[in-house]
């Protein structure tokens, strides 16, 4: 048996039909793959599954579509290849959460557990995406994974696996692994005072969740625009860096660099400031529009006075 990981006691006490084992000295080629030993959860190498694929593999994943009475309904399930792997799980993870399902066509487990997965993600109407995996065609995912066995299921969230498990479970088991993953009561409203985007609903956001990284760089990104640049890093300082919030920091810190050209044009004077008075005169009148809070006005007044004394 393979039992799930990370789960509560509940699903551990579920009886499950073991997956199928894969040969370990299958040949490597078209329509077979080996599998490594299950790794550790949390360890993904998914370096080894680029946005081009290991091997040059081109391909594009896609949702399903399901027909009903009243028209198409999207699935969501996506059929995922090793060239699509990095931008459909790993970054589409750091927004919704996603299940990941090795399998096989000759998997006999795979075709019980495959249907159930559908049907308990679909109901989540997208909060939860699942991306299915052909082994066979996908070698490089399953080796990322390191698994022996399939059907064999991750979730994904943020970047990192956070639960997992080999076999085929009963739907109540799957309903209960998949409920894991959705938005509590409280995620749902900073989703939606983030969404709202203005400073009061960012900063109500934050007192939720103070660490929440797109509630921060959202209320970053609005104290920069309205000119309060330090204010902006001060906030992006509560959470650690990634890309958003160094985007975030670098335009709060842009923000806070003269958009006039003084500099160039004192620049400019002050080699004429002691013989020319209508210069010197200039460079003062420069040095009033700037006013005594620019920081540059003490500095370009101690340079007037060396040139004049």
């Amino acid at each position: 048996e393979s039992l799930a990981r990370g789960t509560g006691d509940s699903i551990r006490e579920v009886g499950v039909s073991a997956g199928d084992e894969i040969e370990g000295e299958r040949p490597t080629g078209p329509g077979h793959v080996r599998l490594e030993p299950r790794g550790d959860l949390g360890k993904i190498d998914s370096g080894d599954v680029g946005a081009h694929g290991p091997y040059g593999i081109g391909g594009s994943a896609h949702f399903r579509t399901l027909a009903t009475t009243g028209g198409i309904v999207t699935s969501m399930a996506i059929d995922v290849t090793d060239a699509t792997f990095e931008t459909e799980v790993m970054e589409r993870s750091m927004t919704t959460p996603v299940v990941v399902d090795l399998w096989a066509p000759w998997c006999g487990p795979c075709k019980t557990l495959g249907p159930i997965l559908e049907k308990v993600i679909d109901a989540t109407g997208g909060k939860v995406v699942l991306a299915k995996v052909n082994v066979d065609e996908n070698p490089a995912i399953s080796q990322a994974f390191r698994v022996q066995s399939i059907p064999a299921v991750y979730a994904i969230d943020k970047g990192a696996v956070v639960n997992g498990f080999q076999g085929a479970y009963p739907e109540q088991a799957v309903q209960q692994f998949v409920d894991t993953l959705l938005p509590t009561a409280v995620d749902e409203e900073i989703a939606a005072l983030v969404r709202a985007g203005d400073e009061d609903s960012l900063r109500r956001a934050l007192e939720l969740s103070p660490g929440d990284e797109s509630a921060v760089v959202a209320l970053a990104n609005v104290l920069t625009a309205s000119g309060r640049g330090e204010e902006a890093l001060q906030v992006l300082a509560r959470v650690p860096e990634s890309d958003d919030v160094r985007k975030a920091a670098a335009a709060a810190r842009m923000s806070l660099r003269p958009t006039d050209d003084y500099d160039h044009q004192l620049g400019v004077l002050i080699d004429k400031v002691k013989g020319d008075d209508d210069a010197r005169q200039q460079f003062v009148d420069i040095l009033e529009l700037m006013g005594p809070d620019d920081p540059r006005t003490a500095q370009w007044r101690k340079k007037l006075t060396a040139r004049l004394f």
